[in-house]
């Protein structure tokens, strides 16, 4: 395995034209479709980043900035941002081109975090590091960083929300929502985030 690879050596663009089959019942493409395809990038760009077998961690975030067009071309442009011990994260752009308008347009932007895996064992695996050569390469590493601690964050909060709440405190963090409180007074407020 090569201690060290560029940004460059594992950037992956697909492109696919998105036919009437993928789309939802407004006319556009489905989300779900889009999802799929930006999927099956993070997961070349990772494998061919680590030369391993990846399986998809999470997915940080998905933006759907505008809707996608029966007919438009699109491109999935996959980088590695930044390299953990075995996880990855790998930045998604998704522009959809329409060739009769003569547009371009950028519909997706997300994260995903894709963990290389030794297929015989089923174990983690280490994965090369990463060569910067670029200062916006240098920044979405420090902001995958970043990222990677507020999600430890959310996940250390949503441990403290499965926690037993007093009842005061539960009623005042939801008075000033938009909710219509209707639980009975004496059940017991215990969390459960999903």
């Amino acid at each position: 395995m090569e201690e060290y690879k560029t940004v460059s050596a594992s950037r992956t663009i697909m492109t696919e034209l998105m036919i009437p089959a993928y789309s939802n019942f407004g006319g556009k493409i489905h989300g779900g479709t889009i999802l799929s395809i930006m999927d099956k990038v993070a997961y070349a760009c990772a494998a061919k980043h680590s030369g391993a077998y990846c399986v998809t961690a999470s997915i940080d975030k998905v933006d759907f900035l505008v809707p996608v067009e029966v007919g438009e071309i699109v491109s999935f442009e996959a980088t590695v941002h930044y390299v953990g011990k075995s996880s990855m994260v790998i930045g998604i752009k998704v522009s959809a081109e329409n060739i009769r308008k003569k547009t371009v347009n950028q519909t997706n932007a997300s994260f995903f975090t894709m963990v290389a895996v030794d297929e015989e064992t089923g174990k983690p695996q280490v994965v090369p590091g990463l060569i910067l050569q670029e200062a916006d390469e240098g920044l979405k590493f420090i902001t995958a960083m970043h990222r990677k601690e507020l999600n430890a964050y959310y996940k250390k909060e949503s441990e403290h929300m499965k926690q037993e709440y007093e009842k005061d405190e539960y009623m005042k963090l939801l008075e000033k929502e938009r909710c219509k409180i209707e639980i009975a007074p004496d059940t017991p407020i215990r969390g459960a985030i999903i």
